[in-house]
């Protein structure tokens, strides 16, 4: 393996024989397999929406698949073969519906066996580039890509749309199978930056619309005598639902890490059980999942290796995962998530263990 996406890189250089994140190789592996496969899918799509017949699928697909592989999201060996092979037959449904002219590999590629998956899985990473400077400009746009897959994954799950978004996506995963020239590849890098800010405001309408504007807020650090569940990661939307049907149930809820911020928005701030933040950043997770004593719930990014004292009390939901860990299903017909299997796991635990007191104003 060989990857260099995050400030935990090993010897600031790169983790070659696994992730300092917890990452295996085999996962570090699929995910680069999973990236080019999108890059075929990509093209694909471009060429159906010049016909009117492009995929809403491929749109999201694009945005959960680039999401899925930043670091601390997904661990899970068993979901990124799926996703591949997902990805792989979307793919081609695109190329029956309309006339593919494109040589890529990624494009045509398709294994006949797992081993061979593997096989392929190794040749298509980071290091397939050999140009250094295009492979840094190729690999910070992919970087820039993955920050706005995920800010547009939220959006969406609020219904706020945006075609041009990941319209950008797919337009900059084929340039990199390309070979562009430096100055194509700065610009798309600058573009990525532009269409970044786009949407990082489309989140803001989406969050604000949903919730209210943030507020100066003073939050609670302490714990109560109840037991608690422990939301970390960025969704609100699974915080809404998650505080919705723990009311009235003598259940708490907790924030952690970069869930933090959701404390400011008004439209929490009805539900009395809402009592506070638990914790510190998220790389402290091992200590503070420790003595939380209740079930912890990982709607986003930033979930470290759980050690197994506290294991089964983690859950996943969305596309985080880890092998061995329960995951909450996604939405269906417009339904909720059905969070009851948490609750009831919190009502059989100890209320949290104090670690610090007083308030925070955020």
């Amino acid at each position: 393996m060989f990857c260099y996406q995050c400030e935990e890189t090993a010897k600031g250089t790169g983790c070659t024989t696994a992730g300092v994140c917890g990452k295996k190789s085999d996962v570090a592996d699929l995910q680069d397999l999973y990236i080019y496969l999108l890059k075929g899918l990509s093209v694909c799509n471009i060429e159906a929406e010049k016909k009117g017949k492009q995929s809403e699928k491929a749109y999201e697909m694009i945005a959960e698949g680039l999401f899925s592989t930043i670091t601390n999201v997904n661990f899970d060996k068993k979901y990124f073969l799926k996703k591949i092979q997902e990805t792989i037959d979307l793919r081609d449904h695109i190329k029956k519906n309309i006339s593919i002219t494109s040589k890529d590999d990624a494009v045509l590629w398709n294994p006949s066996n797992e081993e061979e998956l593997f096989e392929k899985a190794k040749q298509v990473g980071v290091l397939q580039e050999t140009d250094q400077d295009k492979r840094s400009l190729k690999e910070l746009l992919i970087y820039g890509l993955k920050g706005m897959a995920a800010y547009y994954h939220h959006a969406t799950i609020l219904n706020y749309h945006d075609t041009t978004i990941p319209q950008f996506m797919e337009q900059a995963l084929t340039a990199t199978l390309k070979d562009p020239t430096i100055d194509e590849l700065i610009n798309l890098v600058l573009k990525c930056g532009e269409i970044g800010v786009e949407t990082m405001a489309l989140l803001d309408k989406a969050n604000t619309s949903a919730y209210g504007n943030p507020e100066i807020t003073s939050v609670s650090i302490d714990v109560g005598n109840k037991p608690g569940i422990l939301i970390s990661g960025h969704d609100l939307k699974d915080l809404e639902e998650l505080l919705e049907q723990t009311e009235n149930t003598g259940v708490d809820v907790y924030t952690h890490g970069e869930m933090l911020p959701a404390n400011a928005y008004p439209a929490f701030k009805k539900y009395s059980h809402f009592v506070g933040n638990y914790g510190g950043a998220w790389w402290k997770q091992k200590q503070e999942f420790e003595s939380f004593n209740g079930p912890i719930l990982m709607t986003t990014n930033c979930l470290v290796p759980p050690s197994d004292s506290y294991k089964d009390r983690v859950y996943t939901t969305s596309i985080v995962g880890f092998p061995g860990v329960k995951h909450i299903s996604d939405r269906k017909n417009g339904d909720q998530k059905d969070f009851s299997d948490v609750i009831n796991h919190a009502k059989q635990c100890q209320p949290p263990t104090s670690i610090e007191q007083g308030e925070i104003t955020i």
